[in-house]
């Protein structure tokens, strides 16, 4: 079987990763780590996170770590940010946090 996923791709998020779009953001995240050997996620835009997004995160690094793919979050929104330090996961993410001074409070 033939691999024909691309080299490496980026997906950024402008919507709020909540449970009302949940169902929407797991097909795009699932879709974009399936298709790329690498996937850059962008979430500096996201204005709300809440634990059904966080769970989608956990969800897609996973997926990426079963497939033998790299997942890294490239921007940190301050909801996201917030998110992952509250269930202390900064590390298993282990992307470099990111946030531009501008949106820290």
């Amino acid at each position: 079987m033939s691999d024909d996923s691309a080299e490496a791709g980026r997906l950024a998020f402008d919507t709020d990763l909540t449970i009302y779009h949940a169902l929407e953001a797991k097909r795009r995240l699932l879709d974009a780590v399936h298709s790329r050997k690498a996937l850059e996620l962008d979430l500096s835009r996201v204005g709300e996170m809440d634990t059904a997004g966080f769970q989608l995160l956990v969800l897609a690094k996973r997926e990426a770590q079963r497939l033998g793919r790299r997942l890294a979050i490239v921007a940190h929104s301050p909801a996201v940010l917030e998110v992952i330090e509250f269930y202390n996961m900064v590390a298993y993410f282990g992307d470099p946090v990111v946030i531009p001074a501008a949106e820290r409070s």
